[in-house]
């Protein structure tokens, strides 16, 4: 990672009742409806008049409401800025705080070379805008020769004024600090997410991990190839064995220091770089491996930031990592291995890596009884052929599950509950050993690798699954607060997890 924390990569933020005289843009939202557009809520930070004004400049040029419709017109003199920009907010009956978040995110690509602006979609939703306008501005330069400089076309905005109505108040303020801490480990995320793997690998990762930790006041403990070996933790020293580079088990906790705090665990898959072993991808498309360790990252930076905002609950982080290679020491199809607690694995596929790793992960989480446990992977191509590329699929303990994807849609992250079908389970039996790491036919992968896992969590604990294959890195171009490479997800359900366990058990 750069010298540079997450914080540091995002747009400074600040609280004002007004416009300031430095401020060169202001940012408001545009509501569609049958009478034509309308600004929303600025009333009591520009006046009435002025309102009115800009808002036929506004619809001269074609502005409409439209969901994340930019729209950029000079400001009036009477505004202290030179321009003002519109962001479509859709429908004001269907208005919501995701609608806001990307509307937000649409909005600060659109203020790029701008030094400071400020806006009133805080005062529709003061955590949801900065969230939306944190997000929307990250970028990933950390290898461009040229950075863009302020005042460039390609460099973010610098600072952001979030205009509400009592500024000074104590509320605002906390809900400030709240979005910026939840901003700020999306960003860590991504940024892990997005360094290559030739500058990410398993030892590098759990040394930036620490460093994370340490600078959050957790424990950690890293646990090398050697550790590993005498541990018997053979998924991922199968994993990691066709790898010059050797794998690592990362666990960071953190203590809320409340009596009869809830305990959660958390495991996320760090592939550091996945060709498929033995089994090897395709060459298209490969590239876009450098994301298999994207669970991991989510749960390094929910780990951090659960300490960082004080939660009220315990949380355990234990995160396998492992670079997944072709060579004459890698692991075959056919191949048995014995998983971290003794049960053993026939390896049909090499690909199926994830799940190995995951596995000796999820026994020793479950050694230190938590009540809850939360594993996230980007685990299956089947999640993407069932879900696409932005709706992870929500898999284990039945209510825990229902639990979890309706917190994960609440936060815009849009977890659907899926299936974990008894008749698949039986697909999974191996010859040879305990269990084969895929099933005998191509359907259902993704409740298949779900249904591998469930074998090694431990009795009694509530569980939760989430397959982030395609939403933890977007491929294709922009959209709302989301950027090209890394996204983050799902790092804000985890924590509104964590937040919602503290609050309610």
């Amino acid at each position: 990672m750069s010298t540079l924390t997450a914080r540091q990569l995002l747009p400074s933020f600040a609280l004002a009742g007004a416009l300031g005289k430095k401020v060169d843009i202001l940012v408001v939202g545009l509501t569609s409806g049958e009478d034509g557009p309308e600004i929303a809520l600025a009333e009591g930070i520009v006046d009435d008049g002025t309102l009115a004004d800009v808002l036929d400049g506004l619809i001269a040029v074609g502005a409409t409401g439209k969901a994340e419709q930019v729209t950029r017109v000079p400001a009036p003199a009477s505004l202290p800025v030179a321009s003002i920009v519109a962001v479509g907010l859709g429908a004001a009956d269907r208005l919501d705080a995701e609608q806001i978040r990307r509307s937000a995110g649409v909005a600060a690509r659109a203020l790029t070379g701008v030094d400071t602006g400020a806006s009133t979609l805080s005062v529709l939703d003061l955590g949801a805008a900065a969230v939306g306008f944190a997000l929307g501005a990250y970028s990933f330069t950390e290898f461009k020769s040229a950075k863009p400089a302020p005042g460039d076309t390609a460099h973010p905005v610098t600072r952001i004024e979030l205009l509400v109505s009592s500024p000074r108040t104590k509320g605002p303020k906390a809900e400030l600090a709240r979005a910026l801490t939840i901003a700020e480990a999306v960003a860590t995320a991504r940024e892990l997410v997005n360094t290559p793997p030739s500058h990410l690998f398993p030892a590098e990762f759990a040394a930036r991990a620490k460093a994370l930790g340490t600078a959050a006041g957790l424990k950690v403990e890293i646990l090398d190839e050697k550790a590993l070996a005498r541990g018997g933790y053979g998924g991922i020293i199968g994993v990691g064995q066709g790898s010059s580079r050797p794998p690592r088990l990362v666990r960071m906790s953190y203590s809320s220091g409340k009596r009869g705090a809830k305990k959660v665990a958390l495991v996320g898959k760090g592939i550091t770089f996945d060709t498929g072993g033995i089994s090897i991808k395709p060459a298209a498309g490969m590239e876009n491996m450098t994301s298999d360790m994207a669970g991991a990252a989510a749960v390094v930076a929910t780990v951090v930031a659960a300490a960082g905002l004080a939660l009220p609950v315990d949380v355990v982080a234990t995160v396998p990592m492992a670079e997944n290679m072709p060579s004459s020491t890698a692991q075959r199809p056919g191949d048995v291995l014995t998983q971290y607690g003794g049960t053993t694995v026939e390896v049909i596929n090499t690909d199926a890596e994830g799940r190995l790793v995951l596995a000796d992960a999820i026994v020793r989480a479950c050694e230190d009884d938590p009540d809850y446990l939360v594993d996230t992977a980007t685990l299956t191509g089947a999640q993407m052929v069932a879900l696409g590329n932005r709706t992870p699929g929500v898999m284990g303990t039945e209510s825990f599950r229902d639990r979890v994807a309706a917190i994960s849609q609440d936060v815009g992250e849009n977890g659907w509950p899926m299936p974990l079908p008894t008749e698949i389970r039986a697909d999974l039996d191996s010859k040879v050993a305990d269990l084969a790491n895929v099933t005998n036919n191509r359907w259902g992968g993704m409740l298949a690798a779900a249904l591998f896992l469930e074998e090694f969590v431990a009795e009694g604990v509530e569980w939760a699954h989430l397959d982030v294959a395609g939403p933890a890195y977007n491929t294709s171009g922009p959209w709302g607060y989301t950027g090209k490479g890394g996204t983050g997800v799902p790092v804000r359900t985890m924590l509104a997890v964590l937040e919602d366990i503290a609050a309610n058990g």
